[in-house]
C-alpha cells in the first residue's frame, strides 16, 4: 500500500511541476495593468495607464489581446529624446503619438501588430501616447494637438 501512494504522490507532484513550468510562464506574459491617469486631448478623455519604469516600458501592452476604445498607455521618458517604438509581442493593432515635454503631439505614427518595424518620435520625445489603431486618425488628432494631464517627468 506504501509504495502504491508514494508512486502517486510522485505522479501528483510531476503533474504539478509540468503545470508550473508550461502554464505559469505563459500567464506571467500576459501584462499586469498599471496605474492610470486620465488625460485629456480637447473634448476627448483617455483612461491610460502609465509606464514610468524601464521595465514597465519594455513591457508595454505586449500579449494584450484587446483595449478599450478610450484606453491607452502613455510612456513616460526621464530625457527628452528621439526614441522609437516597436511592436515585438504586441497582439493589437496601434497607433503611436509622440510628444514633447509641453504636451504638443511631434508625430502619430500607425503600427502593425507583431512586428520589429521601428517608429520614431520626429524631435525630442517626453513621452509617446499608444491607442488603438487609427484612434487618432479617427478624431482628427495631428501633429500639434496638446494633450493635458501627462504626468510629471
Amino acid at each position: 500500500m506504501r509504495k502504491i501512494r508514494a508512486n502517486y504522490l510522485s505522479a501528483a507532484f510531476a503533474a504539478i511541476a509540468i503545470f508550473s513550468f508550461a502554464v505559469l510562464p505563459a500567464a506571467a506574459q500576459e501584462s499586469q495593468q498599471l496605474p492610470t491617469t486620465p488625460l485629456n486631448i480637447g473634448i476627448h478623455v483617455i483612461k491610460a495607464e502609465v509606464a514610468h519604469t524601464d521595465a514597465q516600458r519594455e513591457q508595454g501592452l505586449m500579449f494584450r489581446k484587446k483595449m478599450g476604445s478610450n484606453e491607452g498607455m502613455v510612456f513616460v521618458f526621464d530625457n527628452p529624446a528621439g526614441i522609437c517604438m516597436w511592436m515585438k509581442n504586441t497582439l493589437i493593432p496601434l497607433s503611436v503619438a509622440f510628444i514633447d515635454a509641453k504636451g504638443t503631439i511631434l508625430n502619430v505614427e500607425e503600427m502593425k501588430a507583431q512586428t520589429l518595424d521601428s517608429h520614431c518620435a520626429q524631435g525630442a520625445a517626453s513621452y509617446a501616447l499608444e491607442m488603438n489603431k487609427s484612434w487618432f486618425k479617427d478624431k482628427n488628432i495631428k501633429a500639434g494637438a496638446v494633450i493635458q494631464g501627462l504626468p510629471q517627468l
